[in-house]
């Protein structure tokens, strides 16, 4: 599997979490919803709907957590999806008769903050040790192209910002670890338009990673 088809497995399963939780019919009014211990059993059981009565109950107890480490935002509202969408594809892991489904999701909601920390962190030193190279480079000359960009530009979250095919080749050059030769045989085009694109598309990038450079130092 492409590191673009895993991609798109992820983009995919984020996308049936959503909308499981937010297009769930509710509970008729006046009905009682099952206990918390029902709900934990039928996560377990991969019933939908007790993703659905989690993500009510327990969302903003999570969202709350999250918050507390990184303050209201993006980054908060990221971590409190991502803990709904790695519980529920990882519910094989969770044993009702170990304990509430609520505290297993608080566990699940510290390793996302510990990730989105440790993202944070590669972020900044990656964007210091672009900078310094984009400096160091000839005045008027083009930013060398290599492995080495290529990973600032993954690290900096910059795909999501690219289209096609130029995020497939940057995914390729990274992930898959391809040459520019093996990337041509894999995606059929031309090895001129392969190195062109990853050019154009790291040059692009460059004001980019001096703006957010510059801020770090603000």
């Amino acid at each position: 599997m492409t590191a673009l088809q895993e991609g798109d497995r992820v983009r995919s399963r984020r996308h049936r979490v959503e909308r499981v939780t937010t297009e769930a019919e509710p509970a008729p009014a006046g009905a009682a919803g099952p206990d918390d211990a029902e709900v934990g059993r039928r996560f377990a059981a991969g019933e939908e709907q007790a993703l659905a009565w989690a993500y009510e109950r327990w969302a903003a107890q999570v969202h709350g957590m999250a918050v507390r480490a990184f303050g209201p935002g993006p980054d908060a509202e990221d971590v409190t999806q991502q803990v709904f969408v790695s519980a529920w594809t990882g519910r094989a892991g969770y044993r009702p008769e170990q304990g509430p489904l609520p505290a297993w999701l608080t566990g699940v909601c510290r390793h996302k903050i510990a990730d989105t920390w440790a993202r944070r962190d590669r972020q900044r030193r990656a964007t210091e040790a672009a900078v310094a190279e984009l400096n160091a480079a000839p005045a008027g000359g083009p930013a060398p192209v290599d492995s080495t960009v290529a990973d600032r530009v993954l690290l900096l979250g910059e795909l999501d910002r690219l289209g096609q095919p130029q995020r497939g080749i940057i995914e390729l050059a990274f992930f898959a670890d391809l040459t520019h030769t093996q990337i041509a045989e894999r995606t059929g085009l031309p090895l001129g338009t392969v190195k062109s694109h990853i050019r154009r598309t790291l040059e692009r990038l460059r004001d980019r990673l001096e703006v957010d450079g510059a801020a770090l130092h603000a």
